[in-house]
């Protein structure tokens, strides 16, 4: 297995993760809105343990991404990177940056928008700070925009953490109270 099969192996186990804190996420939602606050603690709890597994994952993935870096440096060697091989760790904006302008972006537009509104003020507030990289086409899907694709991936975060609403209709994005909150406290207000 080379290098970049291995960052393939870590994204492909942080997106099932993804994948299983969704659906902790909607099952503890649907039990607090049928009232079994029992079954939403028990998801509650399996959410927490797998945000902490997640992290373990990230710090092992950023740990192997340190080795082969020296290891490379050390041998004089330059990383190889085709077309169809994921973008190296570190190039693109982190998904934490894309927080606060969703967040600011959803309140502007009264709580809750569709997708490609928010999006759209999303990319205004950050124009100057994505770079090359993020306004590349995914190899997967060249139709998407890597930016867009990091702020989709931002939103879902958003949601397990509270922040936005995981019950929105289709295609819309709405704000909590709690994110709304989380704005004043890092606006010092």
């Amino acid at each position: 297995m080379n290098r970049n099969e291995v960052n393939i192996a870590f994204e492909i186990l942080l997106e099932e993760i993804e994948f299983v804190a969704n659906q902790l996420h909607e099952s503890g939602a649907a039990a607090l809105r049928a009232g079994d606050y029992e079954k939403a603690r028990q998801a509650i709890e399996e959410a927490i343990r797998l945000a902490e597994f997640r992290a373990k994952v990230r710090a092992l993935q950023n740990e192997w991404a340190g080795l082969v870096s020296r290891g490379l440096k050390a041998l004089g060697a330059k990383p190889r990177r085709t077309a169809r091989e994921r973008l190296q760790r570190g190039l693109r904006t982190p998904e934490d940056a894309f927080r606060r302008p969703i967040l600011e972006s959803l309140v502007e537009l009264g709580g809750s928008a569709p997708i490609g509104e928010v999006l759209e003020r999303v990319g205004a507030r950050m124009k100057g700070g994505l770079n090359q990289y993020d306004c590349q086409p995914l190899p997967s899907d060249p139709r998407s925009v890597r930016w867009k694709n990091t702020a989709q991936w931002c939103r879902n975060t958003l949601v397990r953490e509270g922040l936005m609403k995981s019950d929105s209709p289709h295609g819309i994005w709405e704000i909590t109270e709690a994110g709304r909150k989380w704005l004043l406290h890092e606006s010092g207000q």
